[in-house]
């Protein structure tokens, strides 16, 4: 999957550091609300510009893999984690079909507002338990589709929720941090 780049991503960018989103949802208020532990090796499935990468990053002695497909948005990853001397962020320019981590080695995945871009949805899930330890989190925020939206791809948390018990997770709390975001923390079942 190949996007060009240039004005989409200049948008996007904006987009994803912008205060409203800030505001709206923070990095902090999604850390504190998930079983996080300082020892967790963490992946944030599509990071993006590192929106909840650098938060993770300083709250785990872990490994963070920011991954994603846009070259640009790991460069500024990897220029925040500069600034912050921030050394556990691993970035990671793939799909995760390309992701070479071996089955069981992370503990938490986070897929922030990435998962309703993914058709069939139900492969992706697979491949993310399978990467996942025993008990491992997958953490899922996604925009709650509002009536006949034409706003692109959207999936609802019922919808979301299926798919992850098909793929073998079992939701274990829910929550709608604002009015239209959703969140759905899951954990890996044997």
């Amino acid at each position: 999957m190949h996007h060009p780049h240039g004005k989409h991503s200049k948008g996007k960018v904006s987009y994803l550091e912008s205060p409203e989103r800030r505001k709206e949802f923070s990095p902090e208020q999604l850390l504190n609300m998930i079983p996080l532990k300082e020892t967790d090796s963490i992946l944030d499935f599509g990071a993006g510009t590192g929106y909840f990468s650098i938060p993770v990053a300083k709250r785990t002695a872990g490994k963070v893999y920011a991954l994603d497909i846009d070259a640009t948005m790991l460069e500024i990853i990897k220029e925040k984690a500069l600034k912050e001397q921030l050394t556990n962020i691993v970035p990671v320019q793939k799909s995760m079909e390309e992701l070479s981590l071996p089955d069981g080695t992370i503990d938490m995945i986070i897929a922030s507002l990435v998962l309703h871009e993914i058709q069939p949805l139900g492969p992706l899930l697979q491949q993310m338990r399978n990467v996942l330890k025993t008990e491992g989190y997958l953490i899922c925020l996604e925009l709650e589709p509002k009536g006949s939206s034409n706003k692109g791809p959207r999936i609802t948390m019922e919808g979301m929720e299926r798919e992850m018990k098909e793929a073998g997770f079992h939701v274990t709390e829910k929550y709608f941090p604002s009015e239209s975001l959703y969140m759905l923390i899951a954990q890996k079942t044997d």
